[in-house]
């Protein structure tokens, strides 16, 4: 029997503010129940979900193929140490091989756990005086020390410090600027090939290619942080693909399960042994719930075509909102690429997302000024036309308010 929430959202609140450490922005609205592209609040409210956790929920909330697989391996084996194998587990680095550059892969639980990984690897798969790894400014790679020592935004450095050495960092799109910044000790270059945090930048023509020829050159890993764009939400399987790069070494998570958490680390059959046993590890890393919710996931990208959804569905979107800035000055840029999708403005966002959300649609507001989207695969146009709808008030309201005052 399924148990219905019953404490109302200020209920929910006053238990947080209690017992929860609060060092989130929570807005103050406890969710209950997901479907699709819609969630609901303890109070019933409907909303139009087009950043669906954080993008995790890339097929959307509680899709019914990972749904069915969680249940039904609940009942067989939950948990077992990565002392024995799972029959999933391997399956689902089979999957993940076949679809990506024919590595193989090393599983953890989150996008900060799979960087990580990349990070020791590249330190011992490169001669042992060099350490140091090549970033980019406006990159995010996640919240651990190491990957927030990685992650070229000051911000998230303030009172950290030390950091972990060995990370510099270049503008992003300056190859000269990494060019300058490589030498003897330099192990690998890491980087997104689509910022997502960073504003959903997008690479100019040639970069990715360059950093490739750069890594070839000097004997570096050239290392995808593909946490944000893989498993379909770029319109390729991963990002790379629609760059025509291959990197030697990719990071994934957040949609990679469905909504579960699970991340991932692959790498070529040559350089995987570099992480070696004893050197790294995760205890819930590739469980079979994990496992089972991510090989549903790519079924279910596959099966529905998905891929060809987030290209469509994308193209609906930069043209909505392509329109919207040909007709409002509050925008300043549309950047698409499949369902990551950034409108910068030349305003703080925050008042839109706030608006947007009394309205009944959820969107992210990133670097002060960029809303972003991430919607699921299986979003609508119906929903994107609705989104957009609201979205465009929402702007022409906030454009009109701004001349105002």
């Amino acid at each position: 029997m399924v148990q219905v929430p019953t404490a109302s959202s200020q209920e929910t609140i006053a238990l947080f503010e209690k017992y929860v450490i609060p060092n989130y922005g929570r807005f103050p609205i406890a969710l209950v129940r997901g479907e699709g592209s819609f969630v609901w609040d303890a109070e019933g409210n409907r909303y139009l979900d087009l950043f669906p956790g954080w993008g995790c929920n890339l097929l959307g909330h509680c899709p019914p193929a990972v749904v069915e697989a969680v249940r039904e391996q609940l009942g067989r084996l939950i948990h077992v140490p990565n002392t024995w194998y799972t029959e999933a587990q391997g399956q689902w680095a089979q999957m993940l091989s076949e679809r990506s550059f024919g590595g193989q892969a090393f599983f953890c639980n989150s996008g900060t756990e799979a960087v990580e990984a990349a990070i020791k690897l590249a330190r011992l798969h490169t001669p042992k005086q060099r350490y140091k790894i090549i970033t980019f400014e406006g990159g995010f790679h996640g919240r651990t020390l190491g990957s927030t020592s990685a992650t070229a935004q000051p911000k998230y450095h303030e009172g950290l410090g030390p950091l972990v050495a060995g990370f510099v960092y270049a503008p992003y799109g300056d190859l000269d600027a990494a060019a300058a910044l490589i030498d003897d000790e330099t192990a690998a270059i890491l980087i997104e090939p689509v910022q997502g945090e960073g504003g959903i930048r997008i690479p100019p023509e040639g970069f990715l290619q360059g950093l490739r020829k750069l890594a070839d050159d000097r004997g570096l890993l050239l290392i995808f942080d593909e946490v944000q764009t893989g498993c379909g939400r770029t319109g390729n399987w991963f990002a790379y693909q629609g760059f025509d790069v291959v990197p030697d070494v990719m990071t994934l998570a957040k949609a990679l399960c469905g909504g579960i958490a699970g991340g991932a680390m692959l790498t070529t059959k040559e350089i995987a042994p570099s992480l070696r046993p004893g050197m790294h590890a995760a205890t819930f890393g590739g469980n079979p719930i994990a496992a089972r919710a991510g090989i549903a996931t790519l079924e279910t990208v596959e099966r529905g075509n998905l891929l060809g959804a987030a290209v469509k569905l994308g193209d609906l979107f930069r043209e909505r909102l392509g329109a919207l800035q040909e007709e409002c000055e509050l925008v300043r840029d549309v950047r698409v690429r499949g369902l990551m999708i950034g409108l910068e403005l030349v305003v703080e966002g925050a008042a839109v997302v706030k608006a947007c959300m009394e309205r009944g649609l959820l969107v992210n507001c990133t670097q002060g000024t960029v809303i972003r989207l991430l919607p699921a695969l299986t979003l609508t146009e119906e929903q994107a036309h609705e989104g957009c709808d609201i979205l465009a008030d929402v702007i022409r309201q906030q454009a009109v308010s701004e001349e105002q005052s």
